[in-house]
């Protein structure tokens, strides 16, 4: 690569300094770590990365390049990008581009050259933190360093209203779009309307895959909306932020949430959980990597999970509204999925469709669509 100045600054006076490459400029974000092997592209456009400045801890990044087919939304989410070694070829005969063109054309600024072991466990005993990721800016670490201390903490921010479907007209999914279902094999397809608080487009695949028709709606939807819509399901997307602060969401949630089959990932399901009346709590430094082992209770067997996330559920408040724990994280024994107990919901802390076991939780996608499908036999047979 070549030589540019570079630095990443964090709020506790921490300074990482490196290459620079992608893009010239300063972002500011909360630095927080992805432990996944592969699937860079992935994760970049994965949009519950938005505003987050992202640190890869696996040694060697961008020999693949960047493939269209591949991307999990139009563009790269991540305020930034820092990694130890960014490889300057690619060997890829599906590569479209270069990484680091890539990230330059899409402006986003990237550090190498970094002790991402070093900066890692700095995240690990300091929690994630706010940081500011400078490439080619003549500024001072100390003009950095205040620049950081004075901007405003990702808890309290609804970062899914801005991220989901229709937002500021920067994501294709709209109100009006579908994901058509594939030929009739077993009947007609379950009609489901996805809220998209910043869905990866893989999630959509996998319905589509299970049986399902999919109309995607923003999160700003209301639930006389949906109701209008005559859904058999209700997905609710992934997505940034912090939960507790997408007000409006949960309250059309506690209207609507299993009058119809209801399903929730990763953002989906902490919104639920927020609308059934639980509670939610951020995490030290999250969870997020492709290596996340859970156990399923009622199957009493452990899946290899992809997550991506800063918030979780709490297991007493869920139990007190009258839900059952189905998914731990084997990690710290926090909560990784549940259902409730007498309404047809059900919520997964993790991303079933990213496959990294590659398909122990794929089935999730199918309960789904069996809910609908029992829900659609006991209206025709009157119950």
């Amino acid at each position: 690569m070549t030589a540019r100045l570079a630095r990443l600054v964090l709020e506790d006076g921490s300074i990482f300094r490196g290459g620079g490459w992608g893009s010239s400029g300063r972002q500011i974000g909360e630095v927080v770590f992805c432990t996944a092997m592969t699937g860079y592209q992935e994760a970049l456009t994965d949009p519950s990365y938005r505003g987050q400045i992202l640190v890869l801890t696996t040694a060697h990044v961008g020999n693949y390049g960047v493939c269209a087919d591949d991307v999990e939304s139009d563009s790269p989410q991540v305020a930034g990008f820092v990694v130890h070694e960014a490889a300057p070829l690619r060997s890829n005969c599906r590569a479209d581009e270069g990484l680091p063109e890539w990230l330059a054309r899409h402006g986003i600024p990237a550090l190498d050259g970094v002790d991402t072991r070093a900066l890692v466990c700095r995240l690990r005993s300091g929690g994630a933190m706010r940081g500011v990721l400078a490439v080619d800016d003549a500024a001072s670490d100390e003009e950095l360093h205040a620049l950081v201390q004075a901007s405003p903490s990702m808890s309290g921010l609804d970062l899914a209203t801005e991220a989901g479907a229709g937002a500021s007209g920067e994501r294709t999914e709209t109100l009006d779009a579908f994901w058509p279902a594939p030929p009739l094999v077993d009947g007609p397809p379950c009609q489901v309307v996805a809220i998209d608080c910043g869905a990866k487009r893989n999630i959509y695949r996998h319905l589509v895959s299970a049986g399902c028709a999919v109309r995607v709606v923003p999160p700003t939807v209301t639930a006389t909306e949906i109701r209008a819509m005559e859904p058999e399901g209700v997905f609710v997307s992934n997505g940034p932020g912090d939960p507790a602060a997408v007000e409006g969401l949960i309250e059309t949630l506690r209207e609507i949430a299993g009058e119809v089959p209801t399903f929730g990932i990763c953002l989906g399901h902490q919104l639920l959980a927020l609308a059934l009346g639980a509670k939610t709590w951020k995490l030290p430094f999250g969870h997020r990597g492709a290596n996340q082992p859970v156990r399923d209770v009622q199957r009493g067997r452990i899946a290899i999970t992809s997550q991506n996330h800063g918030f979780c559920v709490d297991a007493d408040s869920l139990e007190a509204c009258g839900c059952t724990v189905t998914h731990w994280h084997l990690n710290d024994g926090t909560v990784a999925g549940f259902r409730h107990q007498s309404k047809p919901i059900m919520g997964v802390q993790f991303h079933p469709e990213a496959s990294p076991g590659p398909h122990e939780a794929a089935d999730l996608f199918g309960q789904f669509v069996e809910s609908m499908h029992l829900a659609r036999s006991n209206a025709v047979a009157g119950r």
